[in-house]
């Protein structure tokens, strides 16, 4: 089944973090110098950064004399009385808020619908309460860490949990354990978000599990990462750093299938979505269908320069069997990443090249051709407060004519080279508690394009609201993102962080 629009989106994506991962990646998606720094510094990776603006500012002070009442004041006699402030009252409410075990977390609601009719789907888009709880645990020799998500999703209503989907009423996000054995090594081992590369929303060498299906309904950024089951060594000296990861088990993305979010569906010539539902093959044979990473990186003339490797399956079903069957075919990747100062802005670049290796000829149209894949980004203030950063992302076919002229009587033939541009625009007001911010994608061969927007307002160090859309467009119902247009959607949400 043709999932083009699906899988390049892992490359265009993404919070991101997701900073993979961007400027900062969408939440999740650091600098790869900066997920150095974090892994020294902390047991374990974080969620990804809220947004500027949502630090530790406090509440302007109430003027003076306000702080024992409210409203005009008691008439003679009465001046006894106690009559609190709204301020004091909410004060009092937030120092009595202690979460019990040394929790961290935070619990909000999100309710989002549809602004396009689409008859394959229900009109609300999302409809949840969640509440995430983490605890770190560190012993003299270990750094033990946990992060769960329960949650109630008014739209899927599924009790079963699956923590390789994240359904359910229980997502769990990170249960791992780090050691230092050395000075100079790392080890983790378990659930862990993992993040790699340089671009913005723009994966290129980070072949770890993405939720594509959170970024595109409006939960946070951070959900773009979706968690991987693996053990990551990092060994740190002065002539590079060096990472290798291991996945006993494949680890695959939480693609669209069509259950939440329409698709269009080469078979049917529409689109469709609770209507056809994708079912791949599974991988999960332990220790067979397994997954290797590594990554070595240092510093050069102030650019932090990076190389990748990967060997594993492609992570979103781009095979199809003779009996029309999706499945993940074999995958392997290498790449190289720069990214440094320039003129007052960063500048990043990204390079990898993809081997299908289940069809190293090209020749097999039910199979995702091997391609080359890259991007060349640059980020600035170009404002007080308003930052910057525009991309453009290519990606080339290897085999274009051995495909064309594989490819079925009165099949479309794809482009050989897809073009993307990227711009990001990110301001910050009110004493930067309010964050707007607007990414756009737009491919201008394929007319088509992704244009997600939020405003996210501080009203103190606890809480959070936001409101925000995923809008998709496209001259043609086929493309990468015009197929996913009927998804377009406008979304709330408040939240209370502790």
């Amino acid at each position: 089944m043709k999932l083009k629009a699906i899988f390049t989106a892992v490359l265009l994506g993404a919070a991101p973090a997701m900073a993979q991962d961007a400027p900062p990646l969408p939440a999740g998606l650091s600098s790869e110098s900066a997920q150095k720094d974090a892994d020294k510094k902390e047991p374990s990776p974080e969620a990804p950064a809220l947004p500027a603006g949502l630090g530790d500012d406090t509440a302007p002070a109430l003027p003076s004399g306000l702080e024992e009442q409210t409203g005009p004041a008691l008439p003679p006699g009465l001046a006894g009385d106690e009559a609190s402030s709204t301020g004091s009252v909410l004060a009092e409410t937030e120092e009595a808020f202690v979460v019990p075990f040394g929790l961290t977390g935070f619990v909000e609601a999100r309710l989002g619908a549809r602004i396009v009719e689409d008859p394959t789907q229900k009109t609300l888009s999302i409809g949840e309460v969640r509440a995430q709880l983490g605890r770190d645990i560190e012993t003299r020799h270990a750094t033990f860490r946990i992060v769960g998500d329960l949650f109630y999703d008014q739209v899927e209503d599924v009790s079963d949990v699956n923590l390789e989907t994240g359904r359910g009423f229980f997502d769990l996000r990170e249960a791992n354990v780090l050691v230092r054995p050395l000075d100079f090594l790392d080890i983790k081992a378990g659930r862990q978000i993992l993040t790699w590369g340089v671009g913005d929303l723009v994966f290129i060498n980070d072949l770890f599990p993405k939720d594509f299906r959170s970024f595109f309904i409006g939960r946070d950024d951070e959900y773009l990462k979706a968690p991987s089951d693996a053990i990551r060594i990092s060994a740190f000296n002065n002539i590079a750093n060096v990472e290798f990861v291991y996945t006993p088990r494949f680890d695959a993305d939480r693609f669209i299938t069509g259950d939440r979010i329409s698709y269009y569906n080469p078979a049917l010539g529409r689109i469709a979505g609770r209507d056809a539902i994708i079912m791949p093959q599974a991988r999960d044979d332990w220790f067979s269908e397994d997954e290797f990473a590594a990554r070595a990186y240092r510093n050069i003339a102030g650019f932090e320069a990076a190389l990748y490797g990967y060997a594993g399956y492609w992570k979103t079903p781009e095979g199809q069997t003779l009996s029309g069957q999706p499945f993940h075919p074999r995958l392997a990747v290498i790449g190289g990443s720069l990214r440094g100062p320039v003129r007052g802005g960063i500048l990043t670049a990204e390079a990898g090249h993809y081997f299908s290796r289940d069809d190293l000829s090209g020749d097999d149209p039910f199979i995702r051709n091997s391609e080359t894949r890259f991007l060349v980004g640059y980020e600035r203030e170009i404002a007080s407060e308003l930052t910057a950063s525009v991309q453009y992302v290519g990606e080339v076919l290897s085999d274009y004519a051995a495909l064309a002229n594989s490819l079925p009587p009165g099949a479309p033939s794809p482009d050989r080279m897809r073009h993307v541009v990227t711009l990001r625009l990110t301001k910050l007001m009110l004493n930067q508690n309010l964050t707007l911010s607007g990414f756009n994608f737009w491919s201008p061969n394929e007319k088509d394009g992704y244009f997600r927007f939020r405003a996210s307002y501080k009203l103190n160090d606890s809480w959070l609201t936001e409101a925000g859309g995923n809008i998709f467009y496209g001259a043609d119902e086929n493309t990468f993102f015009g197929q996913l247009e009927n998804n377009s959607n406008l979304f709330v949400g408040v939240r209370r962080n502790f």
